[in-house]
């Protein structure tokens, strides 16, 4: 029996299952939306309601919510992601969905830092005649 028993374990031990958990949730915040199974969309949307909530509420400073995602949101107390079902996937026909904040089309993705590309050096092959 299942009583009082709630959460997705996603055949994961606890300390993957958080990790995992914790990296959908900030890459959703850097992006705006991800693209990721049903279930995990639906195992992080909580997660996601509660760190907004503590953003709204000066508890916690991460993700970079203050500056762009809290404007966007307005006066809502949940809610605050959209879930668009894609496709299934081809290996496992695992139900695939786009998972996106509210007022996440005006957000620009954050880019990571940019390695100079150093100029690629091409050597001349040459050929000796034999006689």
């Amino acid at each position: 029996m299942r009583h009082r028993v709630y959460g997705y374990k996603l055949g994961r031990n606890i300390d993957e299952r958080s990790r995992l958990f914790k990296s959908l949730v900030s890459s959703l915040f850097t992006y705006g939306t991800i693209t990721t199974s049903e279930t995990k969309a639906k195992a992080i949307k909580g997660m996601v309601d509660r760190v907004i909530n503590l953003a709204k509420d000066k508890k916690i400073y991460r993700f970079g919510l203050t500056k762009e995602v809290l404007p966007k949101l307005g006066n809502r107390t949940s809610g605050y992601t959209s879930m668009i079902k894609v496709s299934t996937r081809n290996g496992d026909q695992t139900r695939m969905v786009k998972m996106s904040l509210i007022g996440a089309e005006q957000l620009k993705p954050i880019k990571k830092e940019e390695k100079p590309q150093g100029e690629k050096v091409i050597a001349k092959k040459t050929t000796k005649n034999k006689k």
